[in-house]
């Protein structure tokens, strides 16, 4: 049978790229405290590097909050059309 991949959660991948970061311990030896690959260390160090100045980018923040707002606006749109669709069907029930 073949081997079930473990998903790893971000909180968990983080914690380990910045170990890898600090350079206290060689990769292998976070690999094997933390039950990775040597090469997965380091895959997600390189990431960590690539787009730590995303978290600093304020451009990114203000298109994530936009994104937001729109998302909230159409989910208002919906849940009133379906409010809008369902006084007609009961106002016919009722025979008026």
């Amino acid at each position: 049978m073949a081997k079930q991949r473990k998903v790893r959660d971000s909180g968990f991948k983080a914690r380990v790229a910045l170990d890898a970061l600090k350079e206290r311990e060689t990769v292998g030896q976070l690999a094997k405290r933390h039950g990775v690959h040597p090469t997965q260390v380091q895959e997600w160090k390189r990431r960590l590097l690539e787009q730590a100045p995303l978290v600093f980018d304020r451009s990114q923040g203000a298109k994530k909050a936009e994104d937001f707002e729109t998302a909230e606006l159409y989910e208002q749109i919906g849940r009133l059309k379906m409010e809008l669709d369902w006084v007609p069907k009961k106002a016919a029930q009722f025979g008026e």
